[in-house]
């Protein structure tokens, strides 16, 4: 076995790990508000999570081709797969740290962060435009888009069931939240199993195992990156389940389903329509936010909102910064 095959196999192994760092880490989004309102518990939330984003990650790789190729140039040879490595390892540092403190930050923007801090560290290409289209603004967008819609949404469905028996609707709404929970695991598979499908097809063609012209995803990689999530789903990333089922705010039943049903639209519209790597904390996150600010704007807890934004702005930056150390420790290491 020749060193640029075993560090191949090295690349994917950790991709992986990521992969299941990532479910863990960004299982709250599906079901911390359906676990808060009692609408499932805690466990079978998780299975149906799991389930849901194992077949949302099969439906596309669109999301993994913009990742895979329209983040950095492709770099070549052993030193490419120093690049690969230190930016996998710069995303999974960021994820363990965010989830010790209990924060959701974007594992999306960590991947994309890394890969740019360990392509500037070994002087490789970055496609700058790429990054200010499909993350940047996406990246400012869609947060906004997820308050906004899911303040909309709630204030439909306050006036829509404003006559009706309140203990006859809260029960419909917990029920429904089991769809809902549904959905939003699916659109998680839908976007973040993708960046790891993307990042091992970068190392297949840095390897010279595939063709640069054609970027497409084997399918034994969308099966792996698949089945990684939906195990890191299952094992549950509770500290960051906390923060966002009660310490944000508490919901109600039809608070959650509002913010679910919205959030998952978001993310499965920017997944299969637009092909750009959002952020599913985000999305989740302001959904929840908009949601709640249609009893008071009080009513949502802005300090811990606040240290939820300071997360999402230093994770870019910050993943690329350990991105970087890695790529030059491993660079005077293996050479």
């Amino acid at each position: 076995m020749d060193g640029l095959f075993l560090a191949l196999i090295v690349i994917v192994v950790v991709a992986l790990a990521f992969d299941y760092t990532n479910g863990f880490h960004d299982a709250a989004n599906a079901i911390a508000v359906a676990v808060s309102t009692k609408a499932l518990t805690p466990r079978v939330a998780l299975a149906l999570a799991a389930v849901m984003n194992l077949v949302g990650a099969l439906i596309s790789t669109k999301v993994a081709a913009t990742v895979g190729a329209g983040i950095i140039d492709p770099p070549s040879g052993p030193g490419g797969l120093q690049v690969v490595f230190a930016a996998l390892i710069g995303a999974i540092a960021w994820n363990l740290i965010t989830w010790y403190f209990g924060l959701p930050s974007s594992s999306s923007h960590a991947l994309i962060g890394g890969l740019v801090g360990a392509a500037l560290a070994a002087a490789e290409s970055v496609q700058w435009m790429g990054i200010v289209d499909k993350v940047v603004i996406p990246m400012v967008l869609s947060p906004l888009v997820g308050f906004g819609l899911g303040y909309l949404f709630m204030l439909a469905i306050l006036w829509t069931f404003r006559n009706r028996a309140a203990h006859r609707t809260e029960r419909g709404f917990r029920r429904a939240q089991i769809f809902s929970s549904a959905a939003m695991a699916f659109g998680h598979g839908t976007q973040d199993a993708q960046k790891t499908m993307g990042i091992i097809t970068l190392a297949l063609i840095t390897s010279g195992h595939l063709s640069e012209e054609n970027f497409e995803v084997p399918l034994w990689v969308i099966l792996a990156s698949a089945l990684a999530i939906s195990a890191g789903t299952y094992s549950g990333g509770f500290r960051i389940i906390r923060t966002l089922g009660r310490r944000v705010i508490q919901l109600t039943p039809a608070g959650g389903f509002a913010a679910q049903t919205v959030a998952s639209g978001v993310m499965i519209a920017t997944a299969t329509v637009f092909a750009v790597p959002v952020s599913t904390t985000h999305i989740t996150t302001t959904s929840i936010m908009g949601v709640g600010a249609t009893r008071r704007l009080s009513a949502v807890r802005w300090g811990v909102a606040g240290n939820i934004v300071v997360a999402w702005v230093l994770t870019l930056p910050a993943a690329g910064i350990v991105a970087a150390l890695a790529y030059w420790l491993t660079h005077a290491i293996v050479g």
